[in-house]
């Protein structure tokens, strides 16, 4: 069936176009206008609105077992707890895998990203993921921690039979990239080591966190996995050291690409009276002199969430601001993690500085394809506040407003004030769609050119962005109308993106004997089978770089 969306203003910077005309679709992908004489079997009447790609979120905590512990621990902000009122604290997200999909497809968004996934338990994340709707999902598996890697950086063993490792570890969890989580960290925390930089090295290890960094980066490069390594660094939200932490690994990059996650927790300074300062203006002016970096935000907003997280060293030592006052932080192979509730507070000076500071490395990083639209959901605040932020980009008035309801003290620590860019549509498409689909090597989406994935959001334009972008007009998803008026109208399933590179045939020999040492299992057990899910093609193979 031919689809025509017509007369939509279309906005799709990967293909040049920031004006009114069609977009024509069938068979769930992308076509060229048909020849004269074919009409269309259904037409979608767009005049007046915004027709853009299906957005995607390349970082959001959305399955796995950190996400189900947070449950296990906050059953009270369910909807569904015993007799609790309708309106609690989270319930605008639900927390489950039906509302997840739901409010993401809702908003737009057609494609995400859980970024955080431990080989030990790829099976139980692919599952909660296979029951998301309507969007499609990826992951990224989680390195850095680990008992073979480290031991093989230490005894000096090949890039060749490093990179053999990881390829088998991303094929067999059926990820679309590489994470690494402030590396050397977890397994130096197990050696009572509170504080982990860069050059640090691990007890027993022998190996510093700047190796481990590079040898995944090699190994990731070497292997044409498009995406680059995904990097949470050293240090994270400490003032002073996680903005040299993030320094040390901007300069580690070395000509070759790396991705920088939720960087606004590394914006933190030690000045003024409180020891605690905005480093935003130089780490943007850092990122934006260093092309090889890509970086996502992990913007703070005011409100009830959790932070999850497998930096065991950072969840306990955040634990102490537990709000409200519950935990777990626990240990295991490779990362451990930590689920620690977090209130911001718009009258806390910390809470809103934090805020201020993901403002400001939004707006002053240049280039709006380097740079991308996260709240490293539910950690600096739920998906679901995406609205609000697209409104404080795109509009200096609703800034001003929501500085002027800051502690003064915050304002004079910001430059926010001071900035007058507002992002343009087609900033705000690039940003969200066409650079997120490069980054993650997926030309078949992000963009609206023929060949395209038929991932479409239409939203209605007015002042008020956040109502804009709350709710799309119309989202098709592979074609599917599946959104419309902001409402969900259709029930269907999308799949998993997952690259499958090649290990050399020894690795896996090699990994049987070592999975039988260690935990008595083959190495089979790891790997995420297709026929496990339930769903029929629940995988869509993104090739690797030759």
């Amino acid at each position: 069936m031919l689809t025509r969306l017509k007369g939509g203003h279309v906005v799709d910077p990967a293909n040049g176009r920031d004006a009114a005309g069609d977009v024509f679709v069938e068979d769930g992908v992308v076509v060229e206008a048909p020849q004269a004489g074919r009409e269309a079997d259904e037409t979608i009447d767009c005049t007046g609105l915004i027709v853009m790609a299906g957005a995607i979120d390349i970082h959001s905590h959305i399955a796995g077992g950190h996400v189900n512990t947070a449950r296990l621990l906050l059953p009270e902000w369910h909807r569904a707890f015993s007799s609790r009122p309708g309106e609690t604290a989270l319930s605008r997200v639900g927390w489950t895998t039906e509302e997840t999909g739901l409010r993401y497809a809702e908003m737009g968004f057609t494609t995400v990203v859980e970024p955080a996934m431990a080989p030990s338990s790829a099976l139980h994340a692919h599952l909660e993921l296979a029951d998301t709707p309507i969007i499609d999902k990826a992951t990224l598996v989680v390195l850095g921690n680990d008992d073979l890697l480290m031991s093989m950086i230490r005894e000096g063993e090949s890039a060749g039979a490093i990179a053999d490792y990881v390829a088998w570890t991303v094929s067999a969890s059926r990820a679309l990239g590489v994470k690494c989580i402030n590396a050397g960290g977890s397994a130096a925390f197990k050696e009572n080591v509170r504080q982990f930089g860069f050059d640090d090295v691990v007890p027993d290890y022998g190996v510093s966190s700047r190796q481990i960094v590079k040898s995944l980066q090699t190994a990731v490069r070497d292997l044409g996995i498009p995406h680059p390594l995904h990097v949470h660094c050293n240090n994270l939200g400490v003032p002073g050291a996680s903005s040299d932490s993030i320094a040390a690994t901007i300069k580690a990059a070395e000509g070759d690409p790396l991705h920088l996650a939720h960087i606004q927790f590394y914006g933190y300074g030690t000045e003024g009276k409180r020891r605690f300062s905005s480093r935003g203006r130089e780490l943007a002016e850092l990122v934006n002199a260093t092309s090889e970096i890509t970086v996502d935000i992990g913007q703070v907003m005011f409100g009830q969430t959790v932070t999850i997280s497998s930096d065991e060293l950072r969840q306990f030592a955040g634990s102490k601001q537990a709000s409200p006052k519950k935990s777990i932080i626990f240990d295991h192979e490779a990362n451990g993690g930590g689920v620690v509730p977090m209130d911001y507070k718009r009258k806390s000076f910390y809470n809103a500085l934090q805020w201020a500071i993901g403002l400001e490395l939004f707006l002053l990083i240049e280039d709006p394809s380097r740079v991308f639209f996260t709240t490293d959901h539910p950690n600096g605040a739920p998906f679901t506040t995406y609205p609000d932020i697209f409104a404080l980009l795109m509009d200096r008035g609703v800034r001003a407003k929501w500085l002027d309801a800051l502690p003064k003290s915050v304002v004079k620590m910001t430059s926010l004030p001071e900035i007058e860019r507002e992002y343009t549509l087609a900033e705000i498409a690039t940003m969200t769609r066409a650079a997120p689909a490069k980054l993650l090597g997926t030309p078949d989406r992000g963009h609206l050119g023929a060949g395209a994935v038929a991932d479409v959001a239409i939203y209605r334009p007015g002042e008020d962005k956040a109502a804009m972008f709350g709710k799309a007009a119309y989202v098709l998803k592979d074609g599917d109308l599946v959104v419309r008026d902001g409402t969900v109208v259709k029930h269907r399933y999308g799949r998993a993106l997952t690259l499958r590179p090649e290990a050399d045939k020894a690795m896996k020999t090699r990994l049987d004997r070592y999975f039988d040492d260690r935990y008595g299992l083959s190495s089979r057990w790891f790997e995420v089978p297709d026929g496990a899910l339930g769903r029929e093609d629940p995988f869509k193979v993104v090739p690797c770089r030759a």
